[in-house]
């Protein structure tokens, strides 16, 4: 299964526990000498996760790893799931057991869920301005490093649609492909000699003869790079559903709408998960 299939059914933790191990090294390293030398060992407590702003969650299942690697026994009370809208002041989640556990997992588990949220909720936002149309939203490969499964899953926990995962499981033929391939027809064609029809091709375009050329070689999709709204439409018209269409290059949510009605198909925005504003959640622990 390819990992884009894994994390359109749930993450796939064989490949985020690294992240987490090394997020746990990071953060608690030889343990948390502050909750340790004030905490007694057995002592249980009850927490809850509110929610201080509306919008969608995500980093749910993250969450509740990271609680119950520091004490397996802990009780899981989630109200909510990933993908679901919560509004300001509802409680997403009570969390029952270890004192210690609670506190020291409290910043590792926030830090991951309010991220993954932002990136949720921004990506609902643009969705809900696309209604009516039927151009998707897409993410990019603009992650953080280490974080693009959860970055990407949480693109789709807002009603997103995801990109290439990475560089090994989709072509994408750039300016910088094109100039030393020595045209767009040169790349297409020698990156088909190399690679199985299965693997989409896209083509990176900036003017309507460069649509065109694209066209004639066959990619799959044809990416219109910082074109004006007259050119996309131009673009889609002479397409005519030959190639998917994808309108790129500063996407902000002010523009979906008049970008969408040129007719594209798709429009990636870098902004879902390089300009994250983290969702506010807080935890309130009480013996």
């Amino acid at each position: 299964m390819k990992r884009s299939e894994q994390l359109k059914n749930g993450f796939n933790f064989d490949a985020i526990k690294p992240v987490i191990d090394y997020a746990f090294n990071e953060d608690i390293g030889s343990g948390d000498i502050t909750t340790n030398s004030l905490i007694p060992v057995g002592l249980q407590a009850r927490a809850t996760m509110v929610a201080k702003s509306s919008g969608i969650l995500a980093g749910l299942s993250v969450a509740e790893y990271i609680f119950r690697s520091l004490s397996p026994d802990i009780l899981w009370n989630p109200f909510f799931s990933d993908g679901d809208k919560i509004s300001k002041g509802e409680i997403i989640l009570e969390i029952s057991g270890s004192y210690r556990a609670l506190l020291t997992g409290e910043r590792l588990a926030l830090n991951f869920m309010q991220r993954m949220s932002g990136i949720a909720t921004m990506t609902s936002h643009c969705v809900c301005e696309l209604e009516g149309f039927h151009t998707q939203i897409l993410d990019t490969r603009k992650t953080v490093p280490g974080l693009r499964l959860l970055d990407k899953y949480a693109v789709l926990m807002g009603g997103g649609s995801n990109h290439r995962i990475g560089l090994y499981d989709m072509v994408l033929i750039k300016d910088n492909h094109i100039k030393i391939a020595g045209g767009i027809t040169n790349a297409v064609t020698q990156i088909r000699k190399n690679l199985p029809d299965t693997i989409k091709l896209e083509v990176e375009v900036t003017n309507l003869d460069e649509v065109n050329e694209a066209l004639t070689a066959g990619a799959d999709i044809i990416m219109l790079d910082n074109m004006t709204l007259q050119t996309m439409k131009e673009s889609v018209k002479r397409i005519d559903g030959r190639a998917k269409v994808e309108a790129s290059g500063n996407m902000t949510i002010d523009r979906l709408k008049e970008v969408a009605a040129t007719g594209v198909d798709f429009i990636s925005i870098g902004a879902l998960t390089h300009s994250v504003t983290a969702f506010d959640i807080s935890m309130n622990i009480t013996t």
